[in-house]
């Protein structure tokens, strides 16, 4: 049995956690630290160490958004993303660490759930090949905890009970690759918005002691134009693709139509790309652009210029 004086420690540190709001159990991670915060951020993202992978899945839905017309559901989406993380050093911004990464999703047909391979435009009447999502690689520059200039990494969230939030908006807006030289004076940009929101347990998150591995819950939003293997001669309207999912303990807990699809056709997919990968990241647009330039090669056909 406790002595009396272990047994009198023990109740003061309950009752100092209790009045802090706090676990009782000790939370080695502080989210003001800008280390620790890094931290944080490592373990939303990655595994418990350097080189182990770590999966995240998502399903949900994606509509159409056309101005004078009601909403529709065109696809239901199933995805998913395999990752790793290896630490690296900066003599002036300290420890970090670079994420690599791979990631599919699936457009399945709303009513079946099948994997589409051909699609019905009900705007405009053509039957177009489905291209799935299946970028390789989506890299992550590295993280320090001070910037270049010296500013403190700082933790994006907040803490509520027993859960802590961390929502991430990240707008996009840029060059085109499907475009020409001209889209500063005609348009033609990429315009999007994606957004992850990801809730975690705090004891899970912050003490990496007894819970090495962390495994958030994440809904992913996302505003973009239409998908160009669509077809849609740049007709107005946009997507919304709306998501939830979480990290998992391993591939395997994938569902049947993700891992019989990457068995199929994206055989890479089960690992992570190498932890020095160096290779530009691709975007469902670089994909597409390359697809439609190896047709063209393979046909012939030279893409047609007009005055």
């Amino acid at each position: 049995m406790k002595s009396l004086k272990a047994r009198l420690v023990a109740a003061a540190l309950l009752t100092g956690a209790a009045l802090a709001g706090q676990p009782v159990l000790a939370q080695t991670l502080d989210p003001a630290k800008p280390e620790d915060a890094l931290e944080i951020a490592k373990r939303i993202q990655c595994g418990e160490a350097d080189g182990k992978p770590a999966v995240y899945h998502w399903a949900g839905n994606v509509y159409s958004r056309v101005m004078g017309e009601p909403d529709r559901l065109l696809f239901k989406g199933e995805g998913m993303n395999i990752r790793t993380c290896v630490s690296v050093t900066d003599p002036k911004r300290g420890k970090g660490w670079r994420m690599v990464s791979r990631e599919i999703m699936l457009y399945l047909d709303p009513k079946t759930g099948e994997v589409l391979r051909q699609w019905d435009n009900p705007w405009t009447g053509e039957t177009v090949e489905v291209m799935h999502i299946a970028n390789d690689p989506v890299n992550q520059r590295a993280q320090f905890p001070y910037a270049a200039d010296g500013t403190p990494y700082k933790f994006a969230g907040r803490r509520e009970g027993r859960w802590i939030f961390s929502p991430f908006e990240i707008p996009l807006f840029y060059h085109n690759v499907l475009g020409g030289d001209y889209q500063d004076y005609v348009g033609g940009k990429y315009h999007a918005m994606e957004i992850f929101d990801f809730a975690y347990d705090a004891d899970e998150m912050l003490n990496p002691r007894k819970h090495p591995m962390a495994y958030p819950i994440v809904s992913w939003v996302r505003i973009s134009d239409w998908m160009p293997w669509m077809k849609m001669r740049g007709r107005q309207g946009q997507m919304v693709f709306n998501a939830m999912g979480n990290k998992l303990k391993s591939f395997d807990e994938l569902p049947a139509v993700l891992k019989d699809e990457i068995a199929l056709n994206y055989p890479d997919y089960t690992t992570a790309p190498p932890v020095d990968d160096a290779r530009p990241n691709e975007t469902t647009w670089t994909v597409f652009k390359k697809k439609v330039d190896a047709q063209r090669a393979a046909s012939g056909d030279a893409p047609k210029t007009g005055h």
